[in-house]
């Protein structure tokens, strides 16, 4: 992409932090490619950037989107697209932030046509179990590489499968078309060391508490499927329902959160070809010279 620098990374690493000094550095604006921090509310359940990191450098897509809306990787990539446009038209360059993969993907390499979404056929399959689900998609689709422990992507599967009359995975190779371009993109893929990352996953949480999420989780109402899919809800909503403790839900959030940047690093390690970059080995300034140094590079590639 054309005037387009891609920071990508497991949560907590400190991607937004270091991604504003970028972006004051090199005259960019940021457009942030979390699933969650699209939408408006529960800023520390989301872990969105603090008032001081968005007021360096304009921000786009995050807390745009009301909480009762649906979100998947193609609405993205309009809005995302919608955003870099208009970025360009002032004459800026413009960072792409986040640790979404499939989001993150749909900009690298476009996304590959499938069925959209049946409501009838969506009813039926959320009546089944989990198990159902899995054994289903299993004989509609045996090299399926969907995570068979994510309900939501299972059920898309099935309806892709069931829609289409053809195995979910074989359509996937509409993004083979795009591997050259995608790999003529400009990026970096930030990590930390194991330990490291951890730590500061734990400390995040803590914090999140120590703010009072579950006040502004006890406010929320009604929300859609995908925004209800957001770390830490259902576990704080069990703690207000009595069912758990505080210090369990603590611990629950930091396993699940852990668990999901493991997820997100061996995504970026498969997906992508960006250069990496880890954290743990250098200072907030030093980080940020070396990546806007590539960024620098990148842009003035882009306009030979």
């Amino acid at each position: 992409m054309r005037d387009v620098f891609f920071i990508v990374g497991p949560t907590a690493t400190g991607k937004s932090e270091i991604t504003a000094d970028v972006a004051g550095d090199i005259g960019a604006e940021i457009v942030s490619a979390d699933a969650f921090q699209v939408y408006r509310g529960l800023d520390l359940l989301t872990a969105k950037p603090d008032a001081a990191t968005l007021a360096k450098v304009p921000h786009h897509l995050i807390g745009t989107m009301s909480i009762l809306e649906e979100m998947n990787a193609e609405k993205f990539r309009k809005l995302a697209l919608g955003a870099i446009s208009q970025i360009h038209s002032r004459g800026k360059l413009a960072i792409v932030v986040g640790g979404s993969g499939l989001y993150v993907k749909a900009l690298t390499h476009g996304l590959s046509v499938t069925p959209a979404a049946d409501p009838d056929l969506r009813a039926q399959l959320n009546e089944l179990s989990l198990a159902d689900l899995q054994k289903k998609l299993r004989e509609l689709d045996p090299k399926t590489p969907v995570d068979l422990k994510n309900r939501r992507r299972v059920v898309r599967a099935i309806e892709i499968c069931m829609l289409s009359g053809k195995p979910a995975s074989g359509q996937r190779t509409g993004w083979s078309a795009a591997e050259t371009a995608a790999a003529s993109t400009q990026g970096i893929f930030v990590f930390r060391e194991r330990d490291d990352l951890y730590q500061r996953i734990n400390a995040r949480i803590e914090a999140m508490f120590e703010n009072s999420v579950i006040e502004e989780v006890r406010a929320v109402g009604a929300m859609s499927e995908t925004a209800a899919k957001m770390i830490g809800l259902r576990e704080i909503r069990d703690l207000l329902g009595g069912k758990t403790s505080i210090l369990q839900c603590v611990v629950a959030i930091q396993q699940a959160t852990r668990r999901y940047a493991k997820r997100q690093l061996t995504w970026f390690r498969r997906q992508t070809n960006f250069q990496p970059l880890n954290l743990s080995v250098l200072s907030h300034v030093e980080s940020v010279k070396w990546i806007s140094q590539k960024a620098h590079l990148a842009f003035a590639q882009g306009n030979d």
